[in-house]
């Protein structure tokens, strides 16, 4: 068949299994776009009101849903919107391919209208990039991104197409044996790729040696993160803890890999970790890290965390071994694979050494940090209500069916703390770059992926100012999504930030005065409910429950006191069972 590039690029999309892609049209992307025109009844575009959202869309597409995510832009201020986006999918390791589109190739290098380096600019945070200049190569090159993209650690990748090579054409035919047959460059290193994903990176001997390790533990602790729902090993990490009667702690990108109700489960671990998982992580004698990379943001100061404990770090990724915390012992590799192979080697239960002192330390915590008290609508209140009607059949789902995304900020922390989430890929959150903006678009993308699940969105008034534009897609899809809005009227987490470190001067933190939400969200013909009181906000959810159900967006404005902190927190370079509580 004989097809132009932007045709090939399409029917390469749709060979890999793409039904749904993100994006705004623009000069340099008007053949592909023709295409997609003329293929809507087998791949969906869904138009944003901005790039950057365009790859939050394709990145909560991913993350919520396990397939790689789509996002597609124009040349030039095009391309470098998508910037932000591809970065945040980098950071917390989302199979992403992004297509731009270029100026023709005689004016690549010429300061042309529109015209950007994009892979230059990309290349520090992409998994790699291609700029395709012979269209005879470009159905190879989207293989290949696909194989990149969800490869090893997963992540962004992105594909560079001028617009003359969109318009060229040439042969093409499906991937499969028959497409290597020429026995081209693309298609071997394709080949070697795809056989690489699969893999076996360690030895028998590297889990005997992990075994070892976990045998002569007393008081193991698994520290799991981001990489577990990746490889989608949390079945096999809970078996692991209840061999070992072994507390789990999880990063903030990890929130989802076990049951908020399961018995070993400890919360959150690190700067707003819970008082329970820092200090037993600091009485720990082995810490089996599981796809985690020892952020600063967990560790706080390296050389005091888990300072009486061995390391064991099992992650796919070589380069996080050993970067940010020294490992006594590590295992490179699949987590799900390595986790299988340690639990055939260990007896079904063995000897709990902790002796019940983390079900004392629960025990403290529980009685401490209850904030939920009290008249005034706070934070606690505002998320465990609105899960608790997730879970009371609210539009027709179950609460282990529902997706929570987040903004960036105090409310992020919050809905980690305090959403009781019991399944993987269920917490959608920007959390290695933490890019405000990130919410609506991620929270689009993960109802597309998931129609079936019920996803609510808690932002907050810093980052829906950033957003809020997407309500225009939300309006034209017709995507029922929830959002709440938690509203302090300030950038609340610098605010909180700039009352411990800078004797409470709130420098430009001070959003007042405030945009009516309520008014702007209804201009978009989403109904918009606003609360100042609890008796106020279990109304909204009431109203809330009602549109969700017809099919339709529904918004709720909190608005809570200024001075609500984020608590437990760790002060910057402090050990972190070192916590203001």
């Amino acid at each position: 068949m004989i097809y132009s590039g932007a045709r090939i690029l399409v029917e390469s999309l749709i060979e890999e299994g793409v039904d749904t892609v993100f994006g705004i049209p623009g000069g340099y992307v008007l053949h592909i776009y023709d295409e997609l025109f003329k293929c809507r009844d087998r791949i969906r575009h869904i138009l944003v009101s901005h790039e950057q959202h365009a790859a939050h869309a394709a990145d909560g597409y991913a993350r919520s849903s396990g397939r790689v995510g789509v996002c597609i832009a124009t040349s030039g201020p095009g391309a470098t919107n998508l910037v932000t986006g591809i970065t945040a999918a980098y950071m917390d390791s989302t199979p992403l391919v992004a297509v731009t589109g270029n100026v023709p190739l005689h004016l690549l290098g010429k300061d042309s209208f529109q015209e950007t380096d994009i892979a230059g600019i990309t290349m520090p945070v992409v998994k790699h990039n291609w700029i395709v200049k012979d269209v005879r190569e470009l159905a190879e090159v989207v293989r290949e991104a696909f194989i990149v993209a969800r490869g090893g650690r997963p992540g962004p990748v992105l594909i560079d197409i001028p617009a003359d090579i969109s318009a060229a054409k040439t042969g093409w035919k499906p991937a499969g044996a028959a497409a290597w047959e020429d026995g081209s460059v693309l298609g071997s290193r394709a080949r070697r790729l795809s056989e690489r994903a699969g893999r076996i990176t360690f030895s028998g001997a590297d889990i005997n040696r992990a075994v070892e390790l976990i045998r002569e533990a007393k008081r193991p602790m698994i520290y799991a993160g981001g990489g577990v729902n990746c490889s989608g090993a949390s079945r096999e990490l809970i078996a692991l803890a209840k061999v070992l009667h072994a507390p789990v702690a999880l990063s903030l990108m990890g929130t989802g890999v076990v049951p908020r109700d399961f018995p070993l489960y400890t919360g959150l671990i690190g700067m707003h970790g819970t008082t329970v998982s820092n200090r037993a992580v600091q009485k720990a004698d082995l810490l089996i890290a599981a796809g985690a990379r020892f952020s600063d943001r967990v560790t706080s100061r390296p050389d005091q965390f888990a300072k009486h404990a061995k390391i064991l770090h099992i992650d796919i990724d070589p380069a996080e071994i050993n970067k940010n915390r020294s490992a006594d012992f590590s295992v490179v590799g699949d987590v799900t694979i390595i986790l299988e192979a340690i639990l055939k080697k260990l007896p079904r239960s063995r000897e709990d050494g902790w002796n019940g002192e983390i079900e004392k330390l629960k025990a403290q915590s529980k009685k401490k940090l209850n904030r939920k008290a009290g008249k005034n609508l706070n934070p606690q209140f505002i998320i465990e209500e609105t899960a608790k009607r997730m879970s009371s059949n609210f539009s027709g789902n179950r609460g282990s069916n529902v997706l929570v995304a987040t903004d960036v900020g105090q409310h992020q922390i919050w809905a980690a703390q305090y959403y009781p989430l019991d399944k993987p890929r269920s917490f959608l959150s920007s959390g290695g770059l933490g890019a405000m903006g990130f919410g609506l678009g991620a929270a689009l993308g993960a109802k597309l992926a998931n129609p079936d699940r019920t996803v609510v969105l808690f932002t907050g008034d810093g980052s829906f100012r950033m957003n809020n534009g997407e309500l225009a897609a939300l309006c034209r899809y017709q995507i029922p999504l929830l959002i709440v809005l938690i509203n302090n009227g300030s950038l609340g987490m610098v605010r909180q930030w700039q009352r411990v470190f800078c004797g409470g001067n709130f420098s430009e933190t001070t959003l007042a005065p405030s945009p009516d939400f309520c008014t702007l969200v209804t201009a978009y013909g989403i109904r918009a409910f606003h609360a100042k009181t609890k008796e106020e906000f279990t109304a909204a959810l009431d109203g809330a429950q009602k549109e969700i159900s017809g099919g339709k967006a529904v918004f709720i404005e909190a608005v809570i006191g200024e001075d609500e902190l984020v608590l437990p927190m760790v002060p910057g370079g402090r050990p972190v069972n070192e916590q203001i509580v």
